[in-house]
């Protein structure tokens, strides 16, 4: 079976970015080092310190993680610049070094400015190599085309394309202005498709045209797959869906799941008493609360988080989440900002019950009403659910049914495409939610 990664595909050039500023860091510096002092550096723990800096910092203000041309990326890197000069600045009033007032004007500054240029010169050269639009035929049924239309619409600008619909009973005139040449053809699994439209198909391929399921197209252009498009004959013979128990990728998912939760509660067990404590002062209530949720093929499992909302919370029955929930306390409110009460569920990851990354657990009684409304939705259940996963890291905290629909379309995405490497970029981007304090509470 091959390896699926379409998620890294759409990040190549994102990923070459910051192989550019690791070149330029490094170059810069040794460039600098050498004017000034008269030899070449190697390798100090000044520099290392330097490309964690820089190249952290592009990360957490999203310059690896959406294409900015022009003045936001300009600005953008002028915000890092400013932010890693304080960095060593603070670092130099603190340790006191009497001369970093000269350190500073004949070294630091001029090495970041030159960080700064080369750094901004190269994301704009590298970000103007895609095309702004592409040109992309969807050929689906009457039924689909409104869903796509939705989705197409939610895209942000810089990843918009030029859409042609085409159903599959629609006059193949349609198809006489196309282009003929890198044109991306995308064909429904339910739709059937007429000789004219597929007379025309196959004369574009020779010319460079591509033709792909409409699964793909959505897995590469939405970074997720609507549930609606997927048919159950597709679901049983598509590839992908390999992380499934006994097999060799989920022993190793395993193994890191395990190293990695017993080193965090390790880490944060001091966080964890200090968060307890603040929990019991606010209002001498209990400081866990346990909930049953779906695990692996939807048998129950018990997760244990820290209480964030007032004892009586559910008094008149379960409810969605709200924006400003008033159930909330002032406490719970800091601790689900920065994520804090999740900690708890790492005692669920060693039991087995959790992974670290996965589709997050729902509970049994949402569930059996987001069965009845969206189709596939128990697919989910195919893999253990985990405290992250691409859903969380990609759309705000869910208060609704089509809230839920999204978010399935990013476990489906996460379900036929999940390895190691999809986790670790998964985890990277829960520490930037984490550290920005993101996605703690419904939009709406």
């Amino acid at each position: 079976m091959s390896w699926r990664a379409p998620w890294l595909r759409e990040r190549l050039l994102l990923l070459s970015l910051a192989l550019w500023d690791l070149v330029v860091v490094w170059a810069m510096y040794g460039s600098i080092y050498r004017l000034r002092l008269g030899h070449t550096p190697g390798v100090t723990l000044a520099l290392l310190v330097l490309v964690l800096l820089w190249l952290g910092g592009s990360y957490l203000l999203g310059l690896y993680t959406q294409q900015r041309r022009g003045w936001a990326s300009w600005q953008r890197t002028a915000q890092l610049a400013l932010l890693v000069l304080a960095v060593f600045v603070a670092q130099a009033w603190l340790a006191g070094i009497a001369d970093s007032g000269t350190r500073l004007r004949s070294f630091l500054l001029p090495l970041l400015s030159a960080i700064a240029l080369g750094s901004g010169l190269g994301h704009q050269a590298l970000a103007a190599l895609r095309p702004e639009l592409e040109a992309v035929v969807l050929l689906c049924t009457a039924a689909e085309r409104p869903i796509l239309q939705a989705e197409l619409a939610s895209l942000p600008t810089t990843r918009q394309q030029q859409i042609t619909f085409v159903e599959e009973h629609e006059d193949p005139e349609v198809l006489a202005g196309l282009p003929r040449r890198g044109l991306n053809v995308a064909i429904s699994d339910q739709a059937r498709i007429p000789d004219a439209h597929l007379e025309r198909f196959i004369t574009l391929r020779p010319l460079g045209a591509r033709v792909s399921s409409l699964v793909d197209w959505a897995e590469r252009s939405l970074q997720r797959v609507p549930p609606e498009l997927l048919s159950e004959r597709w679901l049983l013979a598509a590839d992908g869906f390999s992380l499934q128990p006994g097999r060799w990728s989920w022993r190793v998912k395993r193994f890191f799941d395990v190293l990695g939760a017993s080193s965090l509660l390790l880490i944060t067990s001091p966080l964890v008493l200090m968060a307890g404590l603040a929990i019991w002062l606010e209002d001498r209530g209990p400081i866990f609360y346990s909930q049953i949720r779906s695990g692996l093929y939807g048998d129950p499992v018990r997760i244990w988080k820290l209480r964030s909302m007032r004892v009586d919370a559910e008094a008149s029955g379960l409810q969605w989440a709200q924006k400003q929930d008033p159930r909330i306390t002032r406490c719970g409110a800091w601790l689900r900002s920065l994520r804090i009460d999740e900690l708890p569920q790492l005692w669920a990851v060693l039991r087995g019950d959790l992974s670290l990354i996965g589709p997050r657990p729902e509970r049994p009684e949402l569930e059996l009403e987001l069965e009845q409304a969206i189709p596939h939705y128990r697919v989910r259940h195919w893999i253990r659910p985990g405290l992250s996963g691409w859903a969380q890291v990609n759309y705000r905290y869910g208060n609704s049914v089509a809230d839920s629909r999204i978010k399935l379309s990013y476990d489906l995405y996460y379900l036929r495409n999940a390895g190691i490497l999809l986790d670790l970029l998964i985890l990277l981007k829960t520490i930037r939610l984490v550290l920005r304090a993101q996605g703690a509470q419904p939009q709406q």
